[in-house]
């Protein structure tokens, strides 16, 4: 499928989702189509919707669900080692880590089964695109299999979706084959700009929308989660992150649509 098609169908998507109306394309929305440096039509990730599991189920399989996370600027080698050391235990799906972190942390999985994910342009998306790409290839020569990526959250709400998916695009091209997650930091926008981020994700090749990054004003909801899994469809990763603490709560997400939860809590979370 063309480029042009692909985004006019996504634009029209979302405008049918949008319950006002809003004018969701910039003002020189032709630019998107030739300003893209790469894209793929929507990674199929085969399902991604485990809301039908039972509870039981699901507890069942926490660990899978979890990327056992340590991103606090202070965290030392020993606090990193340490959450190695659990997610080994555990069997978590990865350890989450800023970018310093990744070789060490790569080295230790080996082998193990558990994967390194590592954060770009944390926390604020705010760098330029080729800072943020050169980011996340330099995390995958290090060996992270997962790359997390904060959105360029002003540029969204300037409505400047060249920017965005410019941004989002060139992440993915240089994290290939790693799989990528665009936070898109649900706490500072509004329906329709979570709406056009999903979006946005989805038509750029990334593999998940993640509702936050822990460090903003608050973090994942029931209620965004749902949105969210309703705009990528089941073929594409939810990932809710920020203020999930807690099994109950963790099961209340996965319920919702995520396919997986970011957290510094996960030890709590699977033992309940």
């Amino acid at each position: 499928m063309e480029l042009e098609q692909i985004l006019n169908q996504v634009l029209d998507k979302v405008k049918e989702m949008i319950p006002k109306n809003g004018n969701i394309q910039n003002d020189n929305n032709d630019e998107i189509i030739d300003a893209v440096p790469y894209i793929e039509a929507e990674a199929n990730m085969g399902n991604q919707d485990f809301s039908d599991l039972s509870e039981e189920e699901i507890i069942e399989r926490m660990p899978s669900f979890i990327d056992h996370t340590i991103l606090k600027a202070d965290a030392t080698k020993a606090d990193v080692d340490k959450v190695i050391d659990e997610a080994l235990e555990y069997k978590f799906y990865s350890v989450c880590i800023n970018s310093c972190h990744t070789a060490h942390v790569s080295n230790r999985l080996a082998d193990s089964g558990v994967k390194t994910c590592t954060v770009v342009g944390f926390p604020l998306g705010a760098m330029s695109i080729s800072a943020k790409a050169f980011e996340a290839k330099k995390a995958v020569e290090d060996g992270s299999e997962e790359i997390d990526m904060v959105i360029n959250v002003g540029a969204l709400k300037s409505k400047d979706f060249t920017t965005v998916l410019n941004d989002i695009s060139a992440v993915v091209k240089a994290s290939y084959p790693a799989k990528v997650k665009v936070i898109i930091e649900t706490s500072l926008l509004n329906e329709e700009e979570k709406i056009v981020a999903c979006t946005l994700s989805k038509t750029a090749g990334a593999h998940f929308v993640k509702t936050s990054t822990g460090f903003s004003t608050s973090g994942a909801t029931v209620e965004d989660i749902a949105l969210m899994r309703k705009m990528v469809g089941p073929n594409l990763g939810v990932k809710a992150s920020g203020g999930v603490r807690d099994q109950k709560t963790a099961i209340a997400m996965i319920k919702a649509g995520a396919s997986r939860v970011g957290a510094s809590s996960s030890i709590k979370i699977v033992e309940g």
